[in-house]
């Protein structure tokens, strides 16, 4: 129970810190990036490539300045902010616009449904939030699938030429300078710049982005790195139909189990089948074969050698003993 008090109070401190600046916020910063703060904002806009008929959520959206800048391309912007302060300063400058809407919302608990936006982005407010990771999952939600993700902020210059001075110029110059502008500002700004001091190097934000479920994340520095620039991609394939296919998948050997069971066995059964190479008995009617070698008794038809030896018996053909009748003839003849 104290880490959602502990946020409350930091959600609640913060908020009342920029309803203090919310005036004159604009111009203050306009001083300490010495005008850089437009340049980003162009880079930022161009990375959201907004156009007419697309929603774009801006979270932090301030007094609206960004806003402004998304739905000058024909977007229409939904500004997001926790800062009742910089939504009123935001009403009194850009009201008048109907490409963009006010709404409050706490960036960590998007009163938005699933899918209702074409893009979010936030600049300058990720490192303000009590938890950065949650807002970047609430974005991937409500962002549609092939939507992109843009995160503008404050961050580590790679080199450490630039960082000494950065550094310097952050914790002495920057909140004097904005305590000369705006009284209030003074510890506003002081507490932001040891947020910048805190806030991850690019490569772990990125990894965060990736732990969000955002896919083709890049970023690339602004500045010497003072700032970075983060975007990513929601899938366009949603991870819930894919959990619900995983079931199917599992199905599948279930199945194979089946031919394992019962159809192996009958397989196995056909080897059995192969006892007809007792048809390999029939090489054994090859014995025919062997039967010739029995017909070579035909050599036996030494018979027909005995067959010559009857053909003498046609010299035994006694009937030519039939002259014995002829006497008779002849005594007949006689009488």
């Amino acid at each position: 129970m104290t880490r959602p008090d502990t946020a409350t109070k930091h959600a609640a401190d913060v908020s009342a810190m920029f309803d203090e600046v919310s005036p004159r916020y604009d111009l203050i910063n306009d001083v300490l990036t010495v005008g850089n703060d437009r340049l980003w904002r162009i880079a930022t806009t161009k990375a959201i490539a907004p156009r007419k008929g697309m929603r774009v959520l801006d979270l932090a959206a301030g007094t609206g300045t960004s806003s402004a800048a998304i739905a000058a391309h024909g977007a229409h912007v939904v500004a997001a902010d926790f800062s009742e302060g910089m939504l009123a300063e935001g009403r009194n400058r850009y009201g008048h616009n109907d490409l963009i809407e006010f709404q409050w919302a706490d960036a960590t608990e998007l009163p938005f449904e699933d899918d209702s936006f074409d893009a979010a982005t936030i600049s300058y407010g990720l490192r303000n939030v009590s938890d950065p990771k949650a807002v970047l999952r609430e974005m991937r939600r409500v962002v549609k699938p092939g939507g992109r993700v843009v995160i503008a902020e404050f961050s580590t210059p790679p080199s450490a030429v630039v960082r000494g001075p950065y550094a310097f110029y952050g914790r002495h110059v920057l909140p004097r300078v904005a305590g000369a502008i705006n009284r209030d500002a003074a510890a506003a700004y002081r507490y932001l710049n040891e947020s910048i001091e805190k806030w991850p190097a690019q490569d772990e934000l990125a990894a965060w982005m990736r732990e969000a479920g955002l896919e083709r994340v890049a970023y690339r520095n602004l500045t010497f790195g003072i700032v970075a620039l983060h975007r990513g991609f929601v899938p366009r394939e949603v991870a819930k139909p894919a959990a619900a296919e995983k079931p199917a998948v599992a199905e599948k050997p279930a199945a194979a189990e089946k031919p394992a069971v019962a159809e192996k066995p009958a397989a196995a059964k056909k080897p059995a089948a192969a006892k007809k190479p007792a048809a390999a008995k029939k090489p054994a009617a090859a014995k025919p074969v062997a039967a010739k070698p029995a017909a070579t008794k035909k050599p036996a038809a030494p018979k027909p050698a005995t067959a010559k030896p009857a053909t003498p018996k046609p010299a035994a053909s006694k009937k030519p003993a039939a002259p014995k009748p002829a006497p008779e003839t002849g005594a007949g003849a006689a009488q």
